[in-house]
């Protein structure tokens, strides 16, 4: 099948390179003609395990192509997908300018039937509206529809190429028809593709994800209670998870989630519901645990060391909202990070790919705060004449470090664990006064 991809983003990228390994010709389009100059060398612009494999293969088989040029991508192609940005406007709403801009143009340039399809997370309704705006100017037939993306990043290739369920929105069986011919080879084994209409389709993207962020908050909430109670989170996690009717994904403890999806997935969700007159209040208090959660390590922090961290050099191992990806949207160690050097502590941090990002969004730090902001590309070397060490993302590299120099190199064996990488027994045997989530504290 011709298909086009308009945005190169995180999901425009991996679906295009994805539905291009499956032997469709993709023509991905993006206005930033810069971005496209990078693809179209060769040069990949996201790190996504894996992706860049698929992506050189079908750049040389000549499958995947990258142009800024809208009606020359959609002009022999009966599929368009929407992955465009929909960042949280000032109220939490999702912002369509970009869905909707797109959706004017084409009104204007398709000549033949088109399958206009929504990959973006957008409100319910996003896909009348968008059929709205393409037929002011439009003078043939099309149909918009809902096929919301649910891709884990640092996992995406896989997620796409063998999806739990591919989940389509349409009342149309002319694109019902197109849709599962495309999805069809993707689902080989066995897994559904599940058809709704357009509105449900649209919430239960949400929906997914809002329920997941509640599951982490509930978990984070669990682990503070449970150190104050004398528990342990991480053997009640294991309790509850071998119930089947639980189940044990996304039972972790730690400092928050972040991402371009959790955070503002749920507040698009709240706010709908604000608009249609419903007091979400599951959801606001899924928000409100998650915000004070992105401080808690720092709470721990200033209760062993006092307010005033100056002076004090922390050693910060992860950046990155999680492992396998350099996306730092929302990621809890940005908060930390402005705690503690609003404490006035000197920082030193490493994360395998997520630096760079760290330190584009820095950028308007105060002079005296960029000064105390440094990075090592080895994850040893920031410790050196550290005064503890903080975790705050679980790239499996930091799961087995070398205790031994760990500790060293610190000033004092002290770590701070966000992410309840480490045996408490063991932490206790290597000699570390260690702090973790939701766990009893070993001290020295």
């Amino acid at each position: 099948m011709n298909i086009a991809v308009i945005g190169t983003g995180y999901v425009g990228l991996v679906t295009g390179t994805c539905l291009s390994e499956m032997g469709n010709n993709v023509t991905c389009v993006d206005i930033d003609a810069g971005k496209v100059e990078k693809l179209q060398s060769g040069q990949i612009t996201i790190y996504e395990p894996g992706l860049d494999v698929l992506f050189q293969r079908n750049i040389k088989e000549g499958r995947l192509h990258f142009t800024t040029k809208l009606e020359q991508a959609i002009e022999n192609t009966t599929l368009i997908f929407l992955a465009l940005p929909t960042p949280p406007g000032g109220d939490g709403s999702a912002d369509l300018s970009f869905v909707l801009g797109v959706a004017e143009q084409l009104g204007k340039v398709i000549k033949d039937y088109k399958v206009i399809i929504n990959k973006s997370t957008v409100p319910v309704g996003t896909a009348e509206r968008t059929k709205a705006v393409v037929a002011k100017n439009a003078k043939v037939e099309f149909d918009v529809i809902s096929n919301p993306e649910f891709l884990r990043e640092g996992v995406a290739v896989d997620d796409f190429m063998k999806p739990d369920r591919v989940v389509i929105g349409t009342t149309s069986e002319r694109a019902r028809k197109l849709m599962e011919e495309l999805y069809r080879p993707f689902v080989r084994q066995g897994n559904p593709i599940v058809f709704m209409d357009e509105r449900s389709s649209e919430m239960t993207k949400y929906a997914a994800n809002s329920y997941l962020a509640t599951r982490i908050s509930f978990m984070n909430e669990l682990a503070n209670l449970c150190e104050k109670t004398g528990a342990d989170v991480e053997t009640v996690r294991m309790g509850m998870g071998s119930d089947n009717r639980i189940g044990k994904r996304f039972l972790f403890p730690g400092i928050g989630y972040g991402g371009s999806c959790f955070p503002k997935d749920v507040q698009a969700l709240a706010k709908t519901a604000e608009e249609n007159n419903y007091d979400f209040k599951i959801l606001k208090a899924v928000m409100n645990v998650n915000e004070i959660q992105k401080h808690i390590l720092v709470e721990k922090i200033i209760n062993h060391y006092g307010s005033d961290l100056t002076g004090k050099k922390i050693a910060l191992w992860g950046l990155a909202f999680k492992p396998n990806t350099d996306d730092i949207r929302e990621a809890p160690a940005l908060y930390i990070i402005e705690d503690l050097l609003n404490a006035g502590a000197q920082l030193s941090a490493y994360d395998p790919e997520g630096m760079k990002n760290v330190e584009q969004h820095f950028t308007n730090l105060s002079d005296d705060k960029k000064s105390r902001l440094s990075y090592s590309d080895n994850y040893y070397e920031v410790l050196k004449d550290a005064d503890f060490l903080a975790i705050l993302t679980e790239w499996t590299e930091f799961r087995t470090p070398d205790f031994t120099k760990v500790k060293s190199m610190l000033k004092e064996p002290v770590i701070f664990d966000g992410r309840n990488l480490y045996d408490l027994d063991a932490m206790k045997t290597e000699g570390f006064h260690y702090n973790s989530i939701g766990r009893k504290t070993i001290t020295i």
